[in-house]
């Protein structure tokens, strides 16, 4: 269970982990705006209900902007939707490989725009060269998802808690 981290103004700055979140708030860093109605965090002697939203009491300049997906196998993955670029093979997480579209021997470098994913047999094939060089096409062209994008795509898992804070309609 992740919770969204507010900054004092209700902006939103990043989703941490529950356990975070309720660090923030016993050192008295953070409030609760919102919980998970179905959730609680049980000690021996208390119960606590898990934050889905904390609002910091002090205002963070924010050195980087809410949103960056960060460049992962998982979200490589999960952008590709777990299919080969090249042939539009479904894969298992396990299965599937991630490919340099310029090999990384050659200076390509593991970022948003150069990295895909791949089945075992294509990214053999393509080997240590570029597409065009293997005589494969890319399924679509690889780019870094805006936050936005990457949200509306799961949000069907978000909790409603952390909607009005989102801003998902612009």
């Amino acid at each position: 269970m992740r919770t969204l981290i507010l900054n004092s103004g209700y902006e939103p700055m990043q989703l941490v982990s529950w356990e975070r979140a309720l660090c923030l708030v016993f050192s008295e860093k953070a409030e609760i705006i919102a919980t998970y109605s179905d959730r609680s965090i049980r000690t021996i002697s208390t119960s606590f209900e898990m934050p889905s939203v904390v609002r910091l009491k002090r205002y963070v300049r924010v050195v980087r902007t809410f949103g960056v997906v960060k460049c992962t196998r998982k979200n490589i993955l999960v952008r590709d939707r777990f299919e080969c670029q090249y042939c539009g093979l479904r894969c298992s997480a396990a299965a599937a490989t991630l490919d340099h579209v310029m090999p990384a021997s050659r200076g390509g470098k593991t970022t948003w725009d150069n990295i895909v994913t791949s089945c075992a047999d294509c990214n053999r094939k393509k080997g240590n060269r570029t597409p065009s060089e293997a005589g494969m096409l890319l399924r679509s062209r690889p780019r870094r998802p805006t936050w936005r994008e990457w949200l509306e795509r799961w949000q069907q898992d978000l909790d409603d808690s952390w909607m009005p804070y989102l801003d998902l309609a612009g």
